[in-house]
């Protein structure tokens, strides 16, 4: 019995270009900000043409690594910001399924931590930021879609507090994701503002208070109460979430 190999890939020029700029992009040897040479240097310097080139630092582009500012012919060196980053994570979880109960489990998981780091780790600045997201939340009364997204934006807020990037980019897709639903049980459960702003207050008081086994038993509370709201608009835990 003969042995069969698979044929070998070639990779396209433009991908080897993209590789070794972004292998020097991420290794810090080409830092934010910094101006790329033009097209044609780049050509000369890599041997390809131009064209190679162009579609190497469009490959670049869409990962977030490279940007035109405006009125420059150069690309300088960029990072890829979190939403961003986080929309194709939600996309890849959509892909896999995810039903409404993955999503609040894994924010029963996670959001209770972020809370506790985000007391012992707050300033100022950090506050005033959560506190102005709750008060935006507080006076929206009418726009539903308003509503979601400054309830999310509280949660963003305290994982910024936390000054921990890591935890930043791991809630950003759930919190993507949890929109839809907390969307629907807003429009559909009367007591849902109240509830969401009473746990805000009682959020920020621990915040203020830097304390952190309160911060975390009330975001526990808060996410629970979810659950509830959820049961009650009638939401099925069980429903594969979509795109928009």
């Amino acid at each position: 019995m003969s042995v069969e190999f698979a044929k070998v890939l070639i990779e396209p020029a433009y991908r080897k270009v993209a590789a070794a700029i972004g292998a020097r992009v991420l290794n810090r040897a080409l830092r934010e900000g910094e101006r790329l040479p033009s097209e044609t240097e780049l050509a000369r310097q890599f041997g390809v043409n131009r064209s190679t080139v162009r579609e190497a630092l469009r490959e670049l582009e869409s990962r977030g690594l490279v940007r035109r500012r405006p009125g420059s012919k150069l690309m300088s060196v960029s990072r890829p910001h979190h939403a961003r980053v986080a929309e194709g994570v939600s996309q890849a979880l959509l892909l896999h399924d995810v039903t409404v109960r993955d999503v609040w489990e894994a924010l029963t998981i996670l959001e209770p931590p972020i809370a506790q780091a985000a007391a012992r780790a707050r300033n100022a600045p950090d506050l005033a930021r959560i506190v102005a997201a709750a008060e935006a939340f507080a006076a929206e009364r009418e726009d539903t879609e308003q509503a979601v997204q400054r309830t999310a934006q509280v949660f963003r807020c305290i994982g910024q507090a936390t000054h921990n990037p890591v935890l930043g980019l791991a809630q950003e897709p759930l919190l993507q994701l949890l929109e839809p639903s907390l969307r629907v049980m807003i429009d559909k459960v009367p007591q849902a503002r109240s509830r969401i702003a009473t746990a805000h207050r009682r959020l920020l008081e621990a915040l203020e208070a830097r304390d952190a086994d309160g911060a975390q038993s009330w975001m526990a509370r808060h996410i629970r109460d979810f659950r509830k709201g959820y049961e009650i608009a009638g939401i099925d835990m069980e429903l594969r979430l979509t795109g928009p």
